[in-house]
């Protein structure tokens, strides 16, 4: 049975003005793996892909490489990366100008959680 979703009312968000970032989590096991991923989002996206780092950095617990895009290109992107990610754990948020909000509330995740060490932010 396929199921249709309709708005009733239109509450058109302007995703323009949202920024991203998807930090792909990995570890010496999974590292080739993580660095096939990331070669694939820059063939296929033109976002900012920062290093890839081999110890835990900043509020996350594992090794990670932070993706930064637009909310324009959420949707698209997010089911790239469902369709894509090969069993990482992929850390998403949104981005104000309020660090704990950022990495508690404004969040979703692609494979299993973590705890993150919001203690650094305050």
């Amino acid at each position: 049975m396929r199921r249709i979703v309709t708005e009733k009312k239109s509450n058109h968000i302007d995703q323009s003005k949202y920024q991203y970032h998807a930090h792909v989590y990995y570890c010496s096991e999974t590292i080739d793996q993580a660095k096939k991923l990331i070669r694939a989002i820059s063939e296929n996206f033109s976002f900012e892909i920062g290093r890839i780092h081999e110890k835990p950095v900043g509020p996350h617990p594992l090794w990670s490489c932070q993706i930064k895009f637009h909310g324009n290109d959420f949707g698209v992107f997010v089911q790239w990366l469902i369709v894509n990610r090969n069993g990482l754990d992929i850390f998403i948020h949104l981005c104000t100008k309020d660090n704990i909000s950022d990495h508690s509330d404004y969040v979703c995740w692609l494979g299993k959680s973590k705890s993150l060490r919001l203690d650094i932010f305050k």
